[in-house]
């Protein structure tokens, strides 16, 4: 796999690349010194293609000048004779036709930050508009305001020479150029305590993705002629669109590609277009822009797009790396409007997750790009997406998380989800899950989804980079192929064993159903005893309805407010002293409320004002007590009143018969008779088995009934260890304590 690993000078390059930011110091910080090394290394990539044609550009171009303007090339077929300089097979606009390259640019130190500007203004504009995205002009001036300019770019084109380093395409190729990227975007994010998870994903973890995605499609992807799109709709520095191509390429190099994708990050777009610029792939595909969108934004004038960049496009395979738990509040109009107006006919149809984590939002977004197969000759498309493990379980039945991994699960569309190491990652040591889903799943696959445990399939690296401790090897990859494309109930692995020495088993298989379940809400009758007590009496003064009392609801008119204050008082003294009056006259405990009512509703009567509902609530409330033994309290239809301190929800597995998809509505409410209808069985056995023997007069509040889903990928690899024996655990702390006795003695 050493396509798919950093440079073999990858260390160097970073310690001479570092040294040299490091004369920045003083005019940046050195979190900031991200804004002008990362445009120089793809200054240097650009250079390093177009400097040999220096002369040659810059002569076409000023011999175009030089003619009259009606006579001179339309603008396009200028851009395609200036590119074929390089070459006449290239594709995509490249060029620079200030007669300036890096070399050049150092042998004028007085004229330093011009030069540098016009050598930038000289790019093709696809290219000026990378360095636009760095705001590298800014940079320019601020270095040349310090006098630094012309030091930095001597250090930096000579140290890499002095040290027999390149940073050209031929020198280092794209993958291991994304290497560098990310491991230089690490280093800088780490002197700000920023994270990198936006950026990048291990470029092994990708191949995994891909080798994966591919698999089911392999034989199809040999054959002559084919063409295919891949979009990443969070695609960074394109990590996932390079390599994805590199793996097609490596068993089809005449197949046609084309890539999509939109990013954010100013920075991140950059490098990205950089990339495929550099590849002569059409950077255009890619979108500055908002993937999920942002209302009424403001026009920068740098291009940003607020919405979807690609609105109606639909793409064979999709990829992508969502940032973990990140807020979604900057889009928050903009999905609610989306998903509360257009519904299933949008992108967010079945519901929003929590405003803390945006994930699951990606995935709904990559779900409605799907090429349909009935549309498609039979092709769809298939999806490969990195979660932390809150998608697969956070959120109760009927919220926004669980009902769209039901949507996922009830429409079959996901296909597996692999458990990848810990400490897999640049920025976080957290467990990782990839999400494989198809919209064409092979016959052995539909109606089920496979779990994969990959959390032992790693090596330990040589040198950690931030948090990342382990890697996925070459034959990690394989093995996790392997075990997927077997598709295998108790599948195991042909590299790791289990504690006993065998196998470990890494695959197993469920029915969609084993994912779905019933929350019902138990409901026990509510049982009170009354007593007019002194004591009881006095629990009224902390009922929110009888403090309001003495309360004025006028803002103004002070002698208005404090006549209400007053009145409110009297009629509070009122309530108590008809309340001591009646405990006076029945002293007894009742348990059942119609009768206390029976006692303390005429005395209340005879008040000279109404009392209203609220606080006649807050009486019976004070009065009253939970008692075990009193009388069910009812309601006006003779119904017994629920308690709301003895409800208790209980989840019940969904049958493995149950047809899917439900005709339940994702409000969870819409067809809930119907619902109810085919589920009332399996309800009612379970109450009787679970409940009923507990708690005789429970029963289920049926419109409180909702449907979850969940995917406990750890309790289905659980294997439960017995605890060591008494006597070993005994053993083992007398032998420390007699080892720490004689280092004890040692000391004396």
């Amino acid at each position: 796999m050493n396509n798919t690993r950093p440079h073999p000078h990858h260390s160097k390059l970073v310690s001479v690349l570092w040294n040299i930011a490091d004369g920045l110091r003083g005019t940046y910080r050195p979190p900031q010194y991200r804004r002008v090394m990362l445009p120089l290394v793809v200054l240097s990539r650009f250079d390093a293609i177009l400097s040999r044609h220096t002369d040659a550009m810059k002569a076409r171009f000023d011999e175009e000048q030089a003619k009259p303007e009606g006579k001179r090339l339309p603008p396009r077929l200028l851009d395609k004779v200036l590119t074929q300089i390089i070459g006449s097979s290239r594709k995509e606009v490249l060029y620079n036709v200030s007669g300036f390259n890096l070399t050049r640019l150092l042998d004028d130190a007085d004229h330093i930050a011009a030069n540098l500007s016009l050598y930038i203004q000289g790019f093709s504009p696809k290219a000026r508009d990378i360095f636009d995205k760095f705001e590298f002009d800014n940079e320019i001036n601020k270095l040349d305001e310090s006098n630094r300019l012309f030091q930095i770019l001597k250090n930096f084109v000579g140290d890499l020479k002095k040290e027999g380093l390149a940073l050209s395409p031929e020198a280092i190729s794209n993958t291991q150029m994304g290497y560098l990227f990310e491991e230089l975007i690490r280093k800088f994010n780490e002197q700000a305590n920023e994270e990198a998870g936006d950026h990048f994903t291990p470029r092994e973890v990708i191949e995994l993705m891909v080798n994966i995605v591919f698999n089911e499609d392999h034989q199809e992807l040999k054959k002559e002629a084919v063409y295919r799109t891949i979009y990443d709709p969070t695609c960074g520095t394109g990590g996932m669109l390079s390599e994805s191509e590199k793996h097609l390429k490596s068993y089809n190099n005449a197949i046609k590609l084309g890539l999509y994708g939109q990013e954010y990050n100013n920075e991140s777009y950059a490098i990205c277009c950089a990339d495929l610029l550099i590849k002569d792939e059409p950077a255009a595909n890619i979108i500055f822009g908002d993937t999920l969108g942002v209302k009424n934004a403001k026009d920068k004038g740098n291009g940003f797009t607020p919405h979807d960049g690609h609105p109606h496009q639909r793409f064979d395979y999709m990829f992508a790396n969502p940032p973990f738990g990140v807020k979604w509040e900057n889009q928050k109009e903009f999905v609610e409007n989306e998903h509360s107006n257009e519904g299933f006919k949008g992108r967010f149809g079945a519901g929003l997750p929590r405003i803390n984590d945006g994930s699951l939002l990606f995935l709904q977004h990559m779900i409605s790009k799907m090429k349909q197969p009935e549309e498609n000759d039979g092709q769809g498309s298939r999806i490969a997406v990195v979660f932390n493990g809150s998608p697969l379980f956070t959120g109760d039945a009927g919220s926004g998380e669980s009902n769209i991994r039901r949507f996922c699960i009830e429409n079959d569309l996901l296909e597996a989800v692999i458990a990848l190491p810990d400490q897999m990652f640049y920025n976080t040591g957290i467990y990782t899950y990839i999400w494989i889903l198809s919209n064409k799943k092979s016959p052995e696959r539909q109606g089920k989804i496979q779990l994969i445990d990959a959390t032992a399939h790693y090596q330990k690296m040589a040198k950690s980079l931030g948090n990342k401790r382990n890697e996925l090897a070459n034959a990690h990859i394989d093995d996790l192929t392997q075990i997927y494309a077997g598709f295998k109930q108790n599948g195991s692995s042909t590299l790791i064993t289990d504690k006993n020495g065998a196998s470990k088993v890494c695959s197993k298989i469920f029915d969609n159903q084993t994912f779905g379940y019933l929350k019902i809400t138990v409901e026990r009758p509510l049982r009170l005893n009354f007593h007019i007590t002194p004591e009881r009496i006095k629990r009224l003064h902390a009922q929110s309805a009888f403090i309001n009392l003495a309360k004025s609801k006028k803002i103004k008119h002070a002698e208005q407010i404090s006549a209400d204050i007053k009145q409110g008082e009297a009629a509070q003294q009122a309530i108590i002293c008809a309340l001591n009056a009646l405990g006076q006259q029945e002293s007894q405990l009742f348990q059942n409320r119609k009768a206390f009512l029976k006692v303390l509703d005429p005395a209340l009567k005879k008040l000279d004002f109404a009392i209203t509902a609220p606080v006649k609530k807050a009486i019976i409330e004070a009065l009253s007590e939970r008692d075990a033994e009193a009388d069910i309290c009812r309601d006006n239809k003779g119904k017994p009143e629920p308690d709301s301190q003895l409800r208790d929800s209980e989840l019940i597995p969904m049958p493995s018969e149950t047809p899917l998809p439900l005709t339940l509505g994702y409000d969870n409410q819409t067809h809930l008779t119907d619902l109810l209808d085919e589920m009332r069985p399996t309800i009612h056995a379970y109450m009787q088995a679970e409940v009923l023997p507990h708690a005789a007069d429970a029963w289920v509040d049926e419109d409180k009934t909702k449907i979850g889903y969940e995917i406990p990928i750890n309790r289905h690899f659980y294997i439960y260890e017995p605890p060591r024996p008494l006597a070993d655990i005994k053993a083992d702390i007398v032998a420390l304590e007699q080892e720490i006795m004689q280092m004890l003695g040692r000391l004396s």
